[in-house]
C-alpha cells in the first residue's frame, strides 16, 4: 500500500508574511486641515487677550498691580488661547486626542516624570549659573517679579499655585507641543524621525522666545529641552505635560510660600 507524499503548496498559496504585532497598535493618524496658520491665530489670540485684560482692569494707578489683576493677566490669556487651539482641532481636524496626541497612558506619565526630574536638576543648576551671570533682577521670571515680597490671601495664593504648577503647563503644552508640533509634523519630511526632530527643535525655540523675556531666553531653552524630549520620546502630549508640571512645581511652591508669608526667598 502506497502513501501519497504531501505536495508542496502552490506559489499562490504561500502564507503572507506576518506584520509586526506593534503595527496593529500604531495606526497612521488622519491628516488634519490646519497648520502654522492655526498656531499664528492662537498666538494672536494670546496677545489680544492679554491686551484686552489690561484694558478691562483699567488704570490701577501708581504702585504694584493688584493681585486680582496679576491673576487675571497671568491665567486668562493662556487659557483662552489653549481653548482656541482645542477648538481648531474640532473645526479643522479630528479632535485633540488625535491631532494633538492628547492620549492618556500611564507609561507616558512615568516617562514625563523622569524627564521632568532630570529637567528640574538642570533648570535649578542653570538658574543658579544664570543668576550669577546676569544678577537676580534679570534672572527672575515676569510672574515672580510681580508677586515678589507681596502677601496674598490664602485663596489667591492657592489659585496661583495650582495654575503655575498644573493648569498653566497643560495650556502651554497644548499650544506649543500640541498645535505647533502638529503643524511642523504636517509638512512633508523624508521620514517620521525628521518630522519629530524638526517639531522638537522648532517648538523648543518658539516656546522660549514666546515668553517675551529676552534676558531669560537662554534659561528658558534649558527648561524647554527636557520637556520637548518627553514629547518626542513618548510621541504623545501627556508626557510633556507631566514633565512641564514637575519642572514648575518648585517655582510654584516658592511663590506660594512667599505669598503666604511662610518663607522668604
Amino acid at each position: 500500500m502506497t502513501t501519497s507524499q504531501p505536495r508542496d503548496p502552490a506559489p499562490d498559496a504561500l502564507p503572507e508574511p506576518e506584520e509586526p504585532a506593534a503595527a496593529a497598535f500604531l495606526p497612521a493618524a488622519p491628516r488634519h486641515r490646519w497648520g502654522f496658520g492655526a498656531f499664528l491665530l492662537v498666538e494672536v489670540v494670546l496677545l489680544s487677550s492679554a491686551a484686552f485684560v489690561s484694558v478691562l482692569v483699567g488704570d490701577t494707578g501708581p504702585g504694584p498691580l493688584p493681585i486680582r489683576v496679576v491673576l487675571l493677566g497671568t491665567m486668562l490669556p493662556t487659557m483662552i488661547a489653549a481653548a482656541v487651539a482645542v477648538l481648531i482641532t474640532y473645526v479643522r481636524g479630528n479632535g485633540p486626542v488625535i491631532d494633538l496626541r492628547l492620549e492618556w497612558r500611564w507609561a507616558d506619565v512615568k516617562t514625563g516624570f523622569r524627564y521632568g526630574c532630570v529637567g528640574l536638576v538642570f533648570t535649578t543648576l542653570g538658574a543658579y549659573l544664570w543668576t550669577q551671570l546676569v544678577g537676580d533682577a534679570n534672572a527672575t521670571s515676569a510672574i515672580s517679579a510681580l508677586v515678589e515680597d507681596r502677601k496674598m490671601s490664602v485663596s489667591a495664593a492657592v489659585v496661583m499655585f495650582v495654575y503655575l504648577w498644573l493648569l498653566g503647563p497643560i495650556c502651554e503644552e497644548v499650544i506649543y507641543r500640541g498645535l505647533l508640533w502638529g503643524a511642523a509634523e504636517q509638512l512633508q519630511w523624508r521620514s517620521e524621525r525628521w518630522a519629530g526632530a524638526a517639531a522638537f527643535l522648532l517648538s523648543t525655540a518658539v516656546f522660549a522666545a514666546s515668553h517675551l523675556e529676552p534676558l531669560r531666553t537662554t534659561l528658558l531653552l534649558v527648561i524647554a529641552i527636557p520637556i520637548g524630549l518627553a514629547r518626542l520620546v513618548t510621541g504623545r502630549l501627556p508626557g510633556s505635560i507631566v514633565a512641564h508640571q514637575v519642572n514648575n512645581f518648585l517655582p510654584a511652591l516658592t511663590i506660594l510660600l512667599g505669598a503666604l508669608g511662610v518663607a522668604s526667598f
